[in-house]
């Protein structure tokens, strides 16, 4: 079975948009120091959770769309593991 993660295809892409995400965080960081109306900082706040939630739904989706399906493909006790994992991924994400 591939020990490649989904995605390792377009890595530039998903660290981009991570870089993104700190710079929203960043921008938090400028507001509170420049003591912004609180609700600035919160509509800041829910921007970047939104782009934090996206993000985690496209690995997420990477992750059924090739380890979860290679696993399931060769059959066997990983790919009830594989389920079970991304089980518990998506239960975490809506914890959240």
């Amino acid at each position: 079975m591939s020990t490649t993660v989904g995605h390792s295809d377009h890595k530039d892409d998903v660290l981009k948009r991570l870089r993104r995400v700190e710079g929203q965080v960043r921008g938090l960081q400028r507001m509170v120091e420049q003591d912004a109306y609180c609700i600035e900082v919160l509509t800041q706040v829910a921007a970047t959770t939104g782009a934090l939630q996206s993000f985690a739904l496209t690995v997420l989706e990477e992750h059924l769309g090739s380890c979860v399906a290679d696993a399931v493909r060769a059959g066997g006790e990983e790919a009830g593991a594989k389920v079970a994992e991304a089980t518990a991924a998506v239960a975490r994400l809506l914890r959240t």
